[in-house]
This record gives C-alpha cells, structure tokens and sequence, in this order.
C-alpha cells in the first residue's frame, strides 16, 4: 500500500527526513513513531501531497505521489494532528460538503456521510454546530471527514490528541474497527495505545528510521537494561553502594518510602536478573526486604532506548 525509498526533505540548512525507506502492507495498522521533531508529520505531509520532496520516491496503492499525485490522493484519508473544521457548520453540513469537494455526486455523498456517521458515533450530534462539540467529538468528525470517499489507506496524526482517557479508549476501538477494511498508517505518543492497537511499528528519530518490528520483537531485542524494584529497610548509605558493587549493576537510584524503607531501583545489564543476589545480600546483613520485582521491559523503553540523548 504504501512504498518509500530514499525519501527526503530538506527546509534551507535543516534536513528534516534524511533519506527514509519503509512499506507499508495492505490491511496493516503500523505506528509511526518518534520524539518530537523526528520528521513524523513531514514525512507524512510528503505522503499526503501536502509537501514536495526534495529527493527520492514514495507510491500509494501503486500512484506516484508526485508523478500521480491526484490519483495516489484519491487513495487517502488524512486527519492531521490539529483537525481543520469550518465551526459555523453543523456536522452532517460539513461532511456533506467535504464530500463534495473530494469528488462524491449528490447520491454517494449522502449514502457516504449517512454511513460515516454511523461508523464515528455522531449519531446524536449530525445536527449540531461544529463549535458546540467536545474535542471527542471534534476528533470524530475529523476522522469521519477522512474516510467519507472511501479510501484505501488512513493517515492518522495524533489522532488521540487532547482526549481524556475514555475518549481514548473509543477511538482506538473505533482504529481497529476501521482495520478491517483500511490500512492505517498511525502517529501517536502514546505508546500503550501502539502496543494495543498495531500490528507493526516505525520509529524515527533525526529524520532517520531507527527500528521497524512487531512491538513484540522490538521489545524482545531491545538493548535497553533490565530494572529491578526492591523495598529495603535499613540505612540507604549502607545499602545503596552495597548494591551497587554487584556485578553487571550499572545504577542504582533510591528514594524513601516511609521511615527507615526505602525504594530502590537496580539498573541492570540486558538479559541478567539480580533478584537472587540482591535477596542473598539482604539475608547477608539482615536488611528487612518487603518486596523484589523486576520490571518486563515495554515499548516505551524501547523508544527512549532507540531515541534519547545521553
């Protein structure tokens, strides 16, 4: 669905995407992720015909986005980050209009926003003005405005954006019903949702692809360093450097809990567990030990592994 090889752009002295190769597969939801400034929403508006390169190539659903522009368009729906809508129309107004604009006769906008009304749950509001709505229902129409002529392939920026946590919840329910019959390609950071909604995941930092994988395989194959949590009662003077002089023990930070118990967090070297010794230090010189876990390693530290700056 999506192809990019070599794709870069370029503003004056910065180059924002340097050179960029990744696909996108029919029926995928991927996550496209970065830090702010990573060249995510760049990348996306070359994508969208919003943005010429300045060198390489990209095709949707088989289009040449600058040799085919219109065409490789007419196969995408786009909500960007901050969604553009005309506040003094009501909604089903709106979406008629934006129908129209992107080709639909009389007949098919009306059975298109009829039916994109019903997939976004804006039933209740089709009739209300746009600047009356909440941001959960301003994201809905948003996203029924980019699916109103049928796309093949949803680009979806922040579509979350500003939501409280139930709102969320129900776009991401609505995401993956969406999968059934789209491609999406999604932005986001919020990377529990990633974890929970894609089936693959780009991330890029610098404008420069870091990693593409199943969260899972990323989280797998991460280099990032294990942790272990521990509640200790006793002197942090003592135990913290004690700690620390174990082998492969990269850092440990503590802070207190409640009177002499302390929370510690052991950083450790990938793919060791220093559970057994720190319980075997502690029964060594009698420190009160109340909990001992190890944290399994998520997307989220994949992606601070992958992009920060120390």
């Amino acid at each position: 669905m999506i192809e990019v090889r070599e794709l870069t752009k370029s503003f004056a002295r910065h180059t924002a995407v340097k050179g960029i190769d990744f696909s996108v597969q029919k029926g995928e939801i991927v996550g496209f992720l970065g830090p702010n400034g990573a060249g995510k929403t760049t990348t996306m508006r070359m994508l969208t015909g919003y943005l010429p390169p300045t060198s390489g190539s990209a095709t949707i659903a088989g289009f040449d986005i600058f040799r085919q522009s219109l065409d490789a368009r007419r196969c995408i729906g786009y909500m960007p980050e901050n969604v553009p809508l005309y506040e003094d129309m009501r909604v089903r107004e709106f979406l008629r209009y934006r129908a129209s604009l992107k080709g639909l006769n009389n007949r098919d906008a009306k059975r298109r926003v009829n039916e994109v009304i019903e997939t976004c749950g804006l039933e209740g509001v089709r009739r209300k003005m746009i600047k009356v709505l909440s941001k959960g229902y301003r994201q809905r129409v948003g996203l029924a405005d980019a699916l109103v002529h049928e796309p093949q392939l949803l680009i979806l920026d922040e579509p979350t954006n500003g939501l409280d946590p139930n709102q969320i919840r129900q776009i991401r329910d609505l995401i993956k019903r969406l999968s059934e019959n789209h491609t999406i390609l999604l932005s986001t950071h919020i990377l529990h949702e990633v974890e929970m909604t894609c089936g693959r995941v780009i991330i890029i930092d610098g404008g420069q692809i870091k990693a593409q994988d199943t969260p899972q395989n990323l989280v797998a194959g991460m280099r990032a360093a294990g942790r272990v949590h521990a509640e200790i009662s006793g002197d942090s003077g003592v135990i913290a450097p004690a700690l620390q002089r174990m082998d492969h023990v990269k850092r440990v930070t503590h802070e207190i809990v409640e009177g002499d118990w302390s929370h510690y967090e052991i950083l450790v070297d990938s793919g060791t567990d220093a559970r057994e010794r720190i319980h075997e230090l502690a029964s060594q010189y009698g420190w009160p030990l109340r909990s001992l876990h190890r944290k399994d390693p998520t997307l989220e530290d994949v992606f601070v592994e992958l992009t920060r700056r120390d």
